[in-house]
C-alpha cells in the first residue's frame, strides 16, 4: 500500500472537501491499523498548523447500526479546538459548508479528571471523570452514499466533523449515574418532527462501557487519554443527514441532562 499517497490525499481531502471512491478500493492492503497510521499523518499536519487536540470521539459503538454500514467494531478519531463547539444555554449554530455528507448523532460525552485505568468497571471510570454532558456529533464521509469499510473510517479520523457539547454536570451530582446511563432515553427531532429514538444501552451496553472498550483499544495502540480530554461515546440513535437551514433538537428522559437545539447554516 502507498502510505505516503494515502496520507497526502487525506490531508488534501480535509482542506478541499469532496467525494472520492473509497480508500479501500484504491489502496490495496489498507487495514484498520494502516488507516489509523494515515490519520496520525493528518493529525501531525494539523498540529503543525496550530490545531489543538481537545479529546476523542468513539464511533460505531451502536451495534444497531453495524449491519447498515458494514462496520462491525468501534473506531475513534481526534476532536480539535477547531471542531469543538460548546453550546450556549444548550443552543448552537453549526456551519456545514466544509463538511461532506454531514449526519447528526446524539451522544453522551465525558471530560476526564484524571488519566483512567484500563478497566470496564463503571465506578472506577466515574472516579476519573470530571463531568458528563449531552453531545451531538456531526459526522461526515468523503465516499459517495456513505459506502465504506472499517479501514475507510479509521483513515478518515473516525469520520469526525464537529462535536457540539451541552451544559456539563458533575458526575457526583447525578445519583446512581452508572445505573442510569444504560437506561437513559433520547428523542431526536427535526424541527418538531420526531425522527428517531435511542437508549443508553445501544452503545456497547452503556456509555461507560463504551469508554472502557475504547481504553482497551488505546492501550493496544500504545496511546492513552489525558486529564481534560473530552470523550464522546457514540451515537444513541442512527445517524441522520442534515442540511443548512434545518433546526434539530434532542430531549432526554431517565437522566438529569438537558437536550440540545442546533441550527445548521
Amino acid at each position: 500500500m502507498d502510505a505516503t499517497s494515502l496520507s497526502a490525499e487525506l490531508i488534501d481531502l480535509h482542506e478541499r472537501p469532496r467525494l472520492v471512491p473509497p480508500f479501500n478500493a484504491r489502496y490495496p492492503g489498507l487495514t484498520a491499523d494502516s488507516g489509523y497510521a494515515a490519520a496520525r499523518k493528518l493529525h501531525a499536519h494539523r498540529l503543525a498548523l496550530g490545531w489543538q487536540p481537545a479529546g476523542r470521539k468513539i464511533g460505531f459503538t451502536n451495534r444497531t447500526i453495524w449491519p447498515r454500514y458494514g462496520v462491525f467494531e468501534p473506531i475513534w478519531g481526534t476532536v480539535y479546538d477547531r471542531t469543538l463547539i460548546f453550546a450556549e444555554n444548550n443552543k448552537a449554530t453549526v456551519p456545514l459548508g466544509n463538511l461532506s455528507q454531514p449526519r447528526i448523532e446524539p451522544e453522551i460525552c465525558f471530560r476526564m479528571r484524571a488519566r483512567p485505568p484500563v478497566t470496564k468497571d463503571p465506578r472506577e471510570l466515574l472516579h476519573c471523570i470530571e463531568w458528563i454532558a449531552h453531545s451531538v456529533e456531526i459526522v461526515q464521509c468523503h465516499h459517495p452514499e456513505w459506502k465504506l469499510q472499517l479501514a475507510d473510517g479509521t483513515t478518515d479520523n473516525g469520520l469526525h466533523g464537529r462535536l457540539i457539547v451541552g451544559s456539563p454536570t458533575e458526575v457526583r451530582a447525578i445519583a446512581n449515574l452508572a445505573e442510569k446511563l444504560p437506561k437513559l432515553k433520547v428523542k431526536l427531532f427535526k424541527q418538531e418532527t420526531l425522527v428517531d429514538e435511542g437508549v443508553g444501552s445501544n452503545v456497547l451496553d452503556s456509555p461507560l462501557l463504551a469508554l472502557g472498550h475504547f481504553l482497551e483499544l488505546l492501550e493496544k495502540q500504545k496511546d492513552a487519554l489525558a486529564p481534560g480530554d473530552i470523550i464522546s461515546t457514540g451515537t444513541l440513535t442512527d445517524a441522520h443527514p442534515v442540511v443548512a437551514g434545518e433546526t434539530w433538537r434532542t430531549a432526554f428522559s431517565g437522566i438529569e441532562l438537558p437536550g440540545l437545539e442546533i441550527r445548521f447554516e
